[in-house]
């Protein structure tokens, strides 16, 4: 049995080693308990400090490592994709973060249960001692998404940390989509699936490359990707101000034949072309968010460039040497 698991890093200087040394001592004692082969494929997403030398030098000492280093930063969704396309030879793949908030520990777990048979073995996040305002504000977005999301369902602490099997990672990698989720594609290929729960743990060292405004468009990405319910919504909207706005000019004309013009309501005019602006801009900007989306899809461009790898036969479609 061969197992992979990848690792996409960016910047990761601090914890590469760190985190090699850990995954091959956890892999190599449960590889001679569970009897099976194991490859670490670690994805450099273009990092800009020594993350790529890190990586040469320990797959020249170690044959069970590989890499694959792209020639931009694309992000992670283009790292996890191109390690799926890399890896449907082997019988599962295991993916998990480099900055170690991915306990190592659980791999093994995920193992057996793929040996139990399950497609995709997923751990948990749970999410006991966090920020109280976080916790609200994820419960309130989940709950947002599967309001409107109608074919999959989000779980909140979910997330890339899971096994999947040969079958599963060729149901993702065939996904060729340029605007990934993978949450959401996770889901939706489907298959048997085994989840149980783990206790994250502080990034000890390094920075996160998740900010705000990262978080933010992800989350839009999550909202956008499965349903185009925001756009039916627009229309619901503006069918109900339609229906508002034919209610006020005829109590307006009711209100001319009883009482005569009036002085003309200033803030209320105002208001009201406030109002429907903003609604038009909102509008505006759900109907370019999908049309972006069309815009790149059309134009086919690869999801990822590799600029150097140490894989035998790399994607030609990402990767010439030459």
């Amino acid at each position: 049995m061969e197992i992979r698991v990848i690792i996409p890093c960016y910047n990761e200087q601090e914890v590469l080693v760190a985190t090699y040394k850990k995954l091959t001592t956890i892999m190599t004692k449960d590889s001679e308990l569970q009897n099976y082969h194991y490859n670490l494929l670690f994805i450099d997403d273009g990092s800009k400090d020594l993350t790529i030398d890190q990586l040469q030098e320990i797959a020249a000492k170690d044959k069970r490592v590989n890499y694959i280093s792209f020639s931009r930063n694309f992000g992670k969704e283009a790292a996890m994709i191109a390690g799926f396309q890399h890896s449907q030879n082997y019988d599962a793949v295991v993916m998990i973060d480099c900055d170690l908030q991915h306990p190592p520990e659980y791999i093994p777990e995920m193992i057996a249960g793929f040996k139990e048979g399950y497609d995709q073995v997923i751990a948990k996040r749970n999410r006991d001692g966090e920020n109280l305002s976080r916790k609200m504000m994820t419960r309130a977005y989940y709950k947002l998404v599967n309001n409107f999301v109608e074919e999959i369902q989000f779980a909140d602490g979910v997330g890339d940390f899971r096994l999947l099997s040969q079958r599963a990672v060729k149901a993702i990698a065939s996904l060729d989509e340029y605007n990934r989720f993978s949450k959401g594609l996770f889901e939706w290929i489907g298959y048997n699936t085994k989840v149980f729960m783990y206790q994250n743990i502080e990034r000890q060292q390094g920075e996160s490359k998740w900010s705000f405004a990262k978080l933010l468009n992800y989350g839009i990405d999550g909202l956008i990707s499965f349903n185009n319910k925001p756009l039916r919504l627009m229309i619901y909207l503006g069918l109900f101000i339609f229906s508002i706005s034919i209610l006020y000019i005829v109590y307006l004309f009711i209100n001319i034949l009883i009482s005569g013009i009036n002085i003309p309501g200033y803030f209320t005019t105002i208001a009201a072309i406030l109002l429907l602006g903003g609604i038009q801009l909102i509008s505006i900007g759900i109907v370019g968010e999908y049309i972006g989306r069309i815009y790149y899809e059309v134009k086919g461009r690869p999801k990822y460039i590799i600029q150097t790898t140490d894989l035998t036969q790399p994607n030609i479609r990402y990767y010439d040497e030459k």
